[in-house]
């Protein structure tokens, strides 16, 4: 399965995590933000350099906060550059067949911080819009007469 058919983020994942953050949802998202360009960072040099073993532990750390915030598409691709490093670890292999994994990774990341950063926004609307759409629950008398 292509990274592509991997869902960018989860929504309902995404909810559950703000819900559960709270007021402290924008100060994580910006910890989570830091996080990820320094890891990408360590990823994209270690590829560089075809150090396998110093891909795992950004690509670890990458999946498990893509993961927090339901970022599922990140998170896999760090799956997978995490457990394809361990491997050639093992084997004494470079890291080559990563390339287009490590290239992807960037645009991913920034992709899946402009979504959440509207999601982030204290102006993004929250609730289902309504336009074109009658109300779900009127006011019974109110706006029309009866």
């Amino acid at each position: 399965m292509s990274h592509q058919d991997t869902e960018l983020v989860n929504v309902s994942h995404l909810l559950r995590s703000r819900a559960e953050l709270g007021t402290a949802f924008p100060r994580i998202l910006g910890y989570f933000r830091e996080d990820g360009v320094k890891s990408i960072h360590a990823i994209e040099e270690a590829f560089r350099t075809r150090n396998s073993a110093a891909l795992v532990s950004p690509a670890h750390t990458l999946k498990g906060e893509s993961a927090q915030f339901g970022a599922y598409r990140l998170s896999a691709m760090a799956e997978q550059i995490e457990m394809t490093a361990r491997r050639c670890v093992e084997t004494r292999e470079g890291p080559d067949e990563l390339i287009e994994t490590v290239v992807a990774l960037r645009p991913c990341f920034s992709e899946t911080m402009a979504m959440l950063d509207r999601d982030a926004s204290p102006l993004a609307v929250r609730r289902p819009a309504t336009f074109g759409r009658r109300a779900e629950t009127p006011v019974p008398g109110f706006g029309r007469a009866n």
